[in-house]
């Protein structure tokens, strides 16, 4: 069996880009500061970075399969752009309310335990970067050892994850 590589899990909405409800359009989406030198950083750490995001919007029907690939396509060619590889983009177009429930809706573990078998990642030794506890509670259950909310605002007042951080910046020295 080859070696396991340890991954970088990202949040979408809040982590990578300012939270817009229901994003799906390209002149709308702005980076959070921090986010292509973190990824940098934890490229150059030897782990690979991934997207996990519930994209509820597509059962609602605000946008549509193809309006998500467009836009996760113009983001993946950004941070291209920023020499970071994305190896792959999940994301659970279900909610419970009006599609059922599902094994990839966060806080459920399924696009972390899918990224496992397809990229045979080492969940154990991988991280988690979320802006809502149910990020974190994904990153708990699929095995992580770490998991860190980001607060951008201060919200928080109590989190299971290993650290609360304000700035993405903050990882950059770990």
């Amino acid at each position: 069996m080859s070696q396991q590589t340890k991954a970088l899990f990202l949040d979408r909405d809040g982590v990578i880009n300012k939270e817009i409800n229901y994003l799906h359009k390209i002149e709308d989406f702005i980076f959070i500061d921090g986010i292509f030198e973190l990824c940098k950083k934890f490229k150059t750490d030897g782990y690979k970075i991934f997207v996990v995001t519930n994209q509820s919007g597509i059962c609602r029907e605000y946008y549509s399969e193809d309006d998500f690939r467009t836009l996760t396509k113009w983001m993946v060619e950004e941070f291209k752009k920023n020499s970071i590889k994305i190896e792959k983009v999940y994301h659970c177009p279900h909610h419970p309310k009006f599609s059922g429930e599902c094994e990839c809706r966060k806080p459920n573990a399924g696009m972390l335990l899918q990224a496992e078998k397809e990229f045979n990642i080492d969940l154990k030794n991988s991280i988690i970067i979320g802006d809502k506890e149910s990020d974190i509670e994904a990153g708990l259950n699929a095995g992580l050892s770490k998991t860190y909310l980001f607060d951008e605002f201060k919200k928080s007042n109590s989190s299971k994850a290993t650290k609360v951080i304000h700035s993405l910046k903050e990882l950059l020295s770990k």
